[in-house]
This record gives C-alpha cells, sequence and structure tokens, in this order.
C-alpha cells in the first residue's frame, strides 16, 4: 500500500531537477558566454535553466509551425483544387468538395512534415 501511494505522488520541482542527468553542451566565444550570462543576470535566472528553457521551447516551437504550415498548405491545395476546374469551366458538385476536403485534411500534414524535413537537409 505504502507503495502505490508514494508512486502517485506528484514530483516536485527539486524531484523533477535531480532526474535531469544527461549534459547537452555546445561550445560559445567568450562574447556570446558574456551575453548569455549577462541576459540570464539581468533577468534573474540561471545561465543552465535558461539554456535548458530555451531548447525544449524551440522543440514545441517546431511542432507549432507544422501545424501552422500545414494549415496553409491546406489552404493552398483547397484553393488550387477549387479554382482549376473552376477556371475550365467544370462544375464542383457538393460531394465532390466535401471528399476534396477530407482528403487535404490528411495529406495536409504529412506535406506539412515532408517540407519542414527537407529544409533541415
Amino acid at each position: 500500500m505504502t507503495i502505490l501511494k508514494a508512486a502517485s505522488v506528484k514530483k516536485t520541482s527539486s524531484d523533477r531537477e535531480a532526474l535531469r542527468v544527461y549534459p547537452v553542451t555546445t561550445k560559445l566565444t567568450k562574447e556570446e558566454r558574456n551575453a548569455v550570462t549577462k541576459f540570464t543576470e539581468s533577468h534573474g535566472i540561471a545561465r543552465g535553466q535558461w539554456i535548458r528553457d530555451v531548447i525544449l521551447a524551440q522543440l514545441q516551437s517546431t511542432s507549432r509551425n507544422n501545424a501552422a504550415l500545414a494549415e496553409v498548405l491546406g489552404i493552398r491545395l483547397l484553393l488550387v483544387n477549387v479554382l482549376r476546374p473552376l477556371a475550365a469551366g467544370q462544375r464542383l458538385t457538393p460531394e465532390t468538395f466535401d471528399k476534396l476536403l477530407d482528403e487535404i485534411g490528411t495529406a495536409k500534414y504529412e506535406l506539412a512534415e515532408k517540407l519542414t524535413s527537407e529544409r533541415r537537409r
């Protein structure tokens, strides 16, 4: 019983900090290091904590950027696939439009991921 209670207790910030055992390093010029130190001191943040926060925020930002890119690509795909037939004088039935929306809904995320990974190379 005691073991179950201990496992369900919410971890404190000091507990989480104790689990941070994998260092990630980088090299900075003297000027860059001084700029980081000056910035963190002026904000009352430990330099290592600020660097950690920036790294983790960047990871989350990439995910948000992919979602935004996917939506923009979805709009572009919709416009191209709706305007092309209309410009050629063809009709677009509601069923065709709905099917197009479904296809775009799944394809836009795959396309956004593909474009993002190609840009990283």
